[in-house]
């Protein structure tokens, strides 16, 4: 093999090399960054595995907030309430302002990880409007909904689509 041929070779295999190792870099620091929705029934029935049942994993708990479950310390920004899928019940308990939007009864996500039986959360994200649900809890709340023979909403709210938002027919020219 004459020089430049070498050359050439030993270039493309660094070049090889350096996407193989980039490619592996950006899959783990993504895998890390994950966080994935668990509903406090597959969290109690250990569907979300080990790393979350023992705190080893963040990740995003969603429901609705219990009704009557909210409590807060006095002196202190802690907030505890549970979270249920209509299965389950999670404690959560949160140091920080809630959201403006944050009420009983309504849709809510938030992040953090298990402490024993309790969720402890790092961020809690409230719905944005009277119909709006993220699309994943509404998804897991429709399956709870089926197990339970809780009749289907109908129109946007049914879709977990904002009333304000739902497409809308384009004027005629």
């Amino acid at each position: 093999m004459n020089p430049t041929r070498k050359r050439r070779l030993v270039l493309v295999l660094l070049l090889l090399a350096a996407a193989v190792a980039a490619t592996a870099l950006v899959t783990l620091a993504l895998q890390r960054n994950v966080a994935y929705l668990y509903t406090p029934s597959e969290i109690l029935a250990d569907e979300a595995g080990a790393k979350v049942k023992t705190g080893d994993a963040v990740f995003r708990l969603g429901g609705m907030v219990a009704a009557d479950s909210l409590q807060r310390a006095e002196g202190s920004m802690e907030a505890r309430f549970k979270v249920t899928d209509g299965d389950g019940e999670l404690e959560v308990r949160y140091t920080g302002i809630l959201p403006d939007l944050f009420r009983e009864k309504q849709a809510v996500v938030a992040t953090g990880r298990m402490d024993g039986q309790i969720f402890i959360a790092e961020q809690v994200l409230a719905k944005h409007d009277e119909t709006y649900v993220p699309k994943e809890v509404a998804d897991k709340m429709g399956l709870a909904h089926k197990k339970h023979n809780v009749p289907e909403a109908t129109g946007a709210a049914a879709a977990g689509t904002p009333a304000a938002t739902a497409p809308m027919p384009m004027p005629e020219r």
